[in-house]
């Protein structure tokens, strides 16, 4: 029998997730950091701007489609999986590795592509990027997780 983590109120746990929502909202609309990206992704980087931009893009995507698919695990295979040892896991320890890696190449290439072709530069870019993902992790970790009724 596997020891389940305490449950956190659900008006606890939304602010939590405020608390990277807020700031990482905030930070990314002052620095315009979607909007540099959007200008790079559009052409005005050049080819290689716009190919790593795409690329970085399809990361974030595939990391968003791989958060929701570990959220939604429950209803798929009818079983809830166990978190905390995610090792051990059939799916889990399939997923979670590779969503890791395109957290990180992700990242990274966003800020490649806004510290070289936007106005930003590095420091700047690293805390735009910093920012679009805490508002993105933020945002996922509103989404309810599905229980599996108990049989």
């Amino acid at each position: 029998m596997s020891a389940r983590p305490p449950k956190i109120p659900t008006t606890q746990h939304t602010l939590r997730q405020l608390k990277l929502v807020v700031p990482g909202g905030a930070i990314t609309y002052y620095l315009k950091t979607l909007h540099e990206f959007w200008r790079i992704a559009q052409g005005e980087g050049g080819s290689w701007g716009r190919t790593i931009a795409f690329v970085a893009l399809g990361h974030g995507l595939t990391t968003i489609a791989l958060f929701i698919y570990v959220l939604l695990t429950p209803w798929i295979k009818g079983v809830e999986p166990n978190y905390r040892s995610w090792r051990e896991s059939g799916i889990l320890s399939s997923v979670i590795p590779v969503m890791t890696a395109t957290i990180v190449i992700g990242w990274l290439l966003l800020v490649l592509t806004l510290g070289h072709w936007s106005s930003l530069g590095y420091v700047k870019g690293v805390i735009g990027v910093c920012a679009v993902y805490a508002l993105t992790f933020g945002l996922l970790g509103l989404v309810p997780v599905p229980k599996v009724k108990r049989k």
